[in-house]
């Protein structure tokens, strides 16, 4: 019976954030506001738990701030297509896993982008699962779009909350940004919520956190295979409770280019520019189970893996594409998290740029 492959989109697939760069494009001083915005996200989902909040519900909170600067569904989808910066052989990395597993991309990115994404890859849009929207939907009075401009540019001046580590509540927070989290509560669940255009919040529903699990876990039950024949890829902190999910069913967890989050939640962390060593990864695990692909990387070397019996045009493809030099591959440990966690994260901007990389 064959494994399933499943990938998060943004960071293992693509370069994008493609919520970020639509803010950034779109909306005066958008970098600002999404960066402010997004790591507020952080403090609702991993610190306060706000109650029916989860990571990767930023994508919702910036709806009303993207309608109120003229974005479309057709605005969406041409961005989308135009900005679309994929990870270097990713195309035929999904080639070759296709082969050998049941494939499959289950994203919080906006539908707009995951069609172009699909199109440019030659992947079948039935197997993914992301965060559906129909902005045009939604009506906007002149007096709501005022007021969403004024909110946009207020949170654009505000600095960027600083999590400090093991908080737990938001007295753990600086006083300063203590207010911050409290006027951003007021603007979203009071102000924003009490527009027309607040309907959004309860309409959408990005597939972040908890979703993403639960896709995870309905796919394996359609196919019939238990967690542990899947092997997960993901990169930031809306992968996190499928990384406990997946590993928790005693499946393989992967982390491509992951920040902090990533890193403390997967089992096996990848640094590369390059797809290549996902597809080999998946093809050890369809192969020889989770414990070949932890043998293989704890002996990762150019020895070891011109002795490894997969695929040759992979194998061909792979040292074609690495050269003298592999990617660094580590089994995740206690001893070794926080290293990890900081290389990770500074490779993470290289590939994807600092503003992007920094973003949970």
């Amino acid at each position: 019976m064959k494994k399933v492959f499943i990938s998060d989109c943004e960071g293992p697939i693509s370069k994008n954030d493609n919520a970020f760069e639509l803010t950034a494009h779109y909306v005066p001083n958008g970098e600002r506001l999404f960066t402010v915005i997004s790591r507020y996200d952080d403090v609702l989902a991993e610190v306060v738990k706000k109650p029916g909040y989860k990571a990767g519900d930023t994508l919702k909170l910036i709806l009303p701030f993207l309608k109120a600067y003229g974005v479309t569904d057709r605005k969406m989808q041409n961005f989308s297509a135009k900005t679309l910066l994929l990870i270097s052989n990713v195309k035929e990395s999904l080639a070759f896993i296709r082969k050998v597993a049941h494939t499959f991309i289950v994203s919080t990115s906006y539908e707009h982008y995951i069609r172009a994404l699909c199109q440019a890859i030659n992947f079948p849009f039935k197997n993914v699962y992301c965060t559906k929207v129909k902005i045009d939907k939604y009506l906007l009075s002149q007096k709501e779009r005022d007021k969403l401009r004024k909110l946009a540019a207020e949170i654009a001046k505000m600095p960027v909350i600083e999590i400090p580590k093991d908080a737990s509540s938001i007295q753990d927070f600086p006083k300063q940004h203590q207010q911050i989290i409290r006027r951003l509560d007021e603007i979203f669940w009071e102000e924003i919520a009490k527009m027309e255009i607040g309907k959004v919040f309860n309409e959408v529903n990005p597939v972040g956190g908890r979703e993403k699990a639960e896709t995870v876990m309905q796919i394996a039950k359609n196919l019939g295979v238990n967690l542990s024949e899947v092997v997960y890829v993901g990169d930031s902190i809306t992968d996190v409770e499928v990384f406990k999910t997946v590993r928790g069913g005693d499946g393989l967890t992967i982390s491509f280019n992951g920040n902090e989050y990533a890193i403390r939640e997967a089992e096996i962390a990848i640094m590369s520019e390059k797809a290549l060593v996902t597809a080999l990864l998946t093809a050890v695990f369809c192969k020889f189970g989770k414990e070949g692909v932890f043998e293989l990387v704890n002996d990762w070397s150019f020895e070891r893996l011109r002795e490894l019996n997969v695929d040759t045009e992979l194998k061909n493809k792979f040292f074609e594409a690495y050269g003298e030099k592999l990617p660094q591959v580590e089994v995740v440990t206690a001893a070794n998290m926080e290293r990890l966690a900081k290389e990770s994260i500074a490779f993470r901007k290289t590939v994807r740029g600092e503003a992007i990389g920094r973003l949970g």
